[in-house]
């Protein structure tokens, strides 16, 4: 049964409206210079970090995608979050403290100091772009589906609402006020998702309850190799290469580690939010299986928004639910605003402005966060072509864009003698062939094409073909730089990977702690891995 927002929900709503906006514009010093505007200073403490990262990577479509997924297929969706664990502690360990001794601004900029500026600007454009289709648009997509169904707006109208709303303190105090918001956003989200899990385990009859109502596969993590979305092989080794770009060399997430005040606070940030990427699974893919066995006739995507929509959560609780379901979508949309602003400002504006003080730099990148606003609010109408099953739909598009990305940071990062000019042909290469996959599946499926050889490249599943176009690229990448030889002897590398600073991985004087919380956080996944095989 349906029922209307409450008076008292709406109060509920739009006090947290206000106090967002408040905390976002209240700003001190935020423009003073270009590392504050886009780093916040590089003062930002591991608490700030542990949140701040979590709040911007669990967004509308997770809440709606993964709990769509969990309706449909059970909990194999929540494979892409623990898989995510594992990198994080990559991140925290060792690719922190080279990003943070390279005293870079952005992920691209560590590309043209171990590669040549041309690696740069394109993965920078390629980042920009991946940002709108990938995080921006599915974002406000995913928020309309809820908005929808509990307002009664359209897709157009609560983008247009969202984005404004989200885009002024963005725009106003830079990155400080996107972590500021963030770290209030990324706590509501909590609060939400787990009033709204627990409201529904107590409707179903708790776990029992539910193993009762659906069926066993629904409890299986792993899938068989031909399944259409999730084959185990895919997972162990499709995963993890998306895992490796998203976390650790996409500039969305990895501009947290480079505004930290410490390589310690970069740490123990990353472990934090490894701990809570754990979460996912009770909180966002549990609802998921309540919808279905509640609501058996749901379909896909709705069913996060037919459970806030029921009648199982009380008055002023549904309003808490629908805040932090909102404070996911705007933490996630201010991180991509600044992202993009800094990756024009710093890889295009800057390099060809070499003397441009840093008050003109912030005003391009407010300048550039406009713009990329006003391009927004153009493709709306567009969102409607994306595919219903949100979570997935993701996860595919990120895989055709990612692999190449993963082959040159890992390679980057572990090969000395790799040749710049060879990196980039390698690197056009893969991503000329994932987005190449990317278009051909659309208009396979919007019907423009129907030739047999295009219908049975789309039907090789997109984790399988991340492995391929992993290996594509890097084989071109080797062979290029060490058989051919190819351009210059050696790329001219200006990046230092074993420092004796307090940065450096080896010393672990002050990391007896993190050492125990990493293990504690792998046992943990690797159990929850054994309970649901």
């Amino acid at each position: 049964m349906q029922t209307p927002i409450a008076f008292v929900d709406g109060i509920i709503i739009l006090i947290y409206v206000v106090a967002v906006l408040a905390l976002g514009l209240y700003t001190r010093n935020s423009d003073k210079n270009l590392t504050d505007y886009f780093l916040a200073g590089r003062k930002l403490g591991w608490f700030a970090i542990g949140i701040s990262l979590f709040a911007t990577n669990i967004s509308s479509e997770h809440f709606i995608g993964l709990a769509g997924g969990g309706a449909s297929r059970g909990l194999a969706v929540a494979q892409f979050e623990l898989i995510a664990i594992f990198f994080l502690i990559i991140l925290g360990w060792f690719i922190a403290p080279v990003f943070r001794n390279s005293a870079i601004f952005t992920t691209p900029e560590f590309l043209e100091k171990r590669f040549d500026s041309s690696n740069r600007k394109f993965f920078s454009a390629l980042s920009i772009f991946t940002y709108i289709i990938t995080k921006i648009l599915v974002t406000l997509f995913a928020g309309g589906i809820l908005f929808n169904k509990i307002f009664g707006w359209s897709i157009f109208t609560s983008s247009i609402i969202i984005i404004l709303l989200t885009g002024v303190y963005t725009l106003v105090g830079g990155f400080s006020a996107v972590i500021r918001t963030q770290v209030f956003q990324g706590i509501l989200l909590l609060i939400g998702a787990f009033l709204l899990t627990a409201f529904g385990l107590s409707e179903v009859g708790g776990f029992a309850g539910l193993r009762e109502r659906l069926p066993a596969e629904h409890f299986q993590m792993f899938k068989a190799i031909d399944d259409p979305d999730f084959p185990w092989t895919g997972i162990l080794f499709g995963a993890p290469i998306i895992a490796f770009w998203y976390w650790c060399a996409d500039h969305y997430m990895v501009q947290r580690i480079l505004g930290a005040k410490t390589t310690e606070d970069a740490r123990t940030g990353t472990l934090i939010t490894s701990f809570l990427k754990i979460l996912p699974l009770f909180i966002l893919v549990l609802p998921g299986l309540i919808a279905a066995a509640l609501f058996p006739e749901i379909r896909g995507d709705e069913a996060y928004p037919v459970l806030i929509s029921s009648d199982i959560l009380p008055t002023g609780i549904k309003g808490l639910v629908i805040t932090g379901f909102l404070a996911a979508v705007m933490s996630s949309l201010s991180a991509a605003f600044n992202s993009v602003a800094a990756l024009y400002t710093i890889d295009f504006y800057k390099p060809k402005h070499p003397g441009a003080s840093d008050r003109t730099l912030v005003l391009v990148g407010r300048m550039a966060t406009i713009a990329v606003i006003f391009v927004v609010i153009l493709l709306v109408p567009f969102i409607k072509l994306m595919d219903s099953h949100i979570y997935l739909f993701l996860q595919s598009t990120q895989a055709f864009i990612s692999a190449p990305i993963a082959a040159v940071f890992l390679f980057g990062f572990t090969l000395k003698k790799l040749n710049a000019k060879s990196v980039l042909i390698a690197f056009v290469l893969g991503e000329f062939l994932g987005i190449s996959r990317f278009i051909i599946e659309f208009l396979v499926k919007s019907g423009m094409i129907t030739n047999p050889a295009a219908v049975s490249f789309i039907k090789i599943n997109y984790l399988h073909f991340t492995i391929f176009l992993f290996v594509f690229t890097s084989s071109v990448m080797l062979l290029l730089s060490y058989v051919f030889r190819y351009g210059e002897e050696l790329a001219a590398s200006q990046i230092s990977f074993i420092s004796n600073s307090e940065s450096s991985i080896l010393r672990f004087s002050k990391g007896k702690m993190h050492v125990l919380l990493s293990f504690f956080i792998l046992i943990l996944t690797l159990s929850l891995w054994y309970l649901f095989v």
